[in-house]
């Protein structure tokens, strides 16, 4: 069995911009961008047709809604300007350590989050009392392509792990999106319904796992 958790809202709750457009405009002003008159509709408008279950990095969408507008994004800015807009506070949720280590002691661990931000999960984590090397694999869906529920995203995950997908038994807090480990035949544990500390406590009632 290997274990992997969904990280925001289930782990650790971060807090986002109440407004991402306006945040995002702020950043590019920052860095002498030009900021549309529309860019609300801009922000908001589909600019690239991704194939269904597809990520599209933020940064990606970023910049075709400043290109639909005729506004230039040079030298990476629209990846500079998502990263700082989206640069959060973190708080680790109760039990979620005691969850990671009782888990890590009964097979692999990894961790699967939907987040088309580049760099967000990894500064999440530091910024949390969750140690990253408690994770054998970290896999995003705007690094492996694919969003939960899309059977190809935990997939990519029980690869990163060296185990078979229908070993995985996924831990989240969003039955739209983290049930899909039901598809490549793995098993949901709903926060919502059973909490961190009493899944902490169903793995620990299991014998660990040989060396």
């Amino acid at each position: 069995m290997a274990v992997t958790f969904d990280l925001f809202g289930t782990l650790v709750d971060a807090a986002y911009p109440a407004d991402p457009a306006a945040a995002v405009a702020v950043e590019l002003e920052g860095l002498g961008v030009a900021v549309p008159d529309d860019w609300d509709d801009a922000y908001r408008e589909v600019h690239i047709d991704a194939p269904e279950g597809a990520e599209v990095p933020l940064p990606a969408h970023v910049s075709a809604a400043l290109g639909s507008r005729g506004v230039d994004a040079p030298n990476n800015a629209a990846r500079r300007v998502v990263v700082n807009a989206f640069d959060p506070e973190v708080q680790t949720r109760p039990g979620a350590v005691a969850a990671v280590a009782a888990a890590a002691e009964r097979g692999p661990v990894g961790l699967l989050s939907n987040c088309s931000v580049p760099e967000l999960a990894r500064r999440a984590l530091i910024r949390s009392n969750l140690s990253n090397d408690a994770f054998d694999a970290t896999v995003t869906s705007v690094a492996c392509g694919w969003r939960k529920p899309d059977a190809r995203a935990f997939e990519a995950v029980s690869e990163a792990l060296g185990v078979p997908p229908e070993t995985l038994l996924h831990v989240g807090d969003d039955a739209r999106t983290d049930s899909g480990v039901e598809r490549v035949g793995g098993e949901f544990v709903d926060v919502t319904d059973t909490s961190l500390s009493a899944f902490a406590a169903r793995m620990e009632s299991l014998e660990p796992e040989d060396d």
